[in-house]
């Protein structure tokens, strides 16, 4: 029986490595910045359109979106829905105005990722969607009022 290793390591096995700064074989493609693969056909790519023959406001939309969901995906993953929680709770909890805008900023956001998701959604998603939609902006109207 053989022992496993006790350390991880990111080096593949089976793939021969190169000294620094030593030449590359002839016909190697050189290292992408940031190792960053190259996009599959068909995928989106940043400054075009995700659902082609789209209206030009939705591409105009999708293209000014893309800077800010980049941002949203550099952020460590459990920032943007503690955020959201703490929107949620604290439009909740707080009587008034500072209530409602806290709950409008989540519908906002859930409203513009939904807008951008829309054309892969099929129709009980779209439900879902405006219906949480809705619920939120209900409560924003009943927390404004009380």
């Amino acid at each position: 029986m053989s022992e496993r290793p006790t350390t991880v390591t990111t080096k593949r096995p089976g793939r021969p490595t190169r000294p620094a700064g030593a030449a590359r074989p002839a016909g190697a493609q050189p290292a992408r910045p940031g190792g960053a693969r190259p996009a599959r056909p068909g995928s989106a790519r940043p400054g075009t359109s995700a659902a082609p023959g789209s209206s030009g406001i939705r591409q105009s939309v999708e293209r000014r979106s893309s800077v800010h969901l980049v941002y949203l995906r550099q952020l460590p993953a459990w920032i943007p829905p503690i955020v959201l929680a703490a929107l949620l709770v604290a439009g909740l909890a707080v009587r008034g105005w500072i209530g409602a805008a806290a709950l409008c900023v989540v519908a906002a956001f859930i409203g513009w990722l939904g807008y951008l998701s829309w054309p892969a959604l099929k129709t009980p998603g779209r439900i879902g969607r405006v219906a949480v939609i809705a619920c939120l902006l209900g409560l924003a109207v009943f927390q404004a009022t009380r």
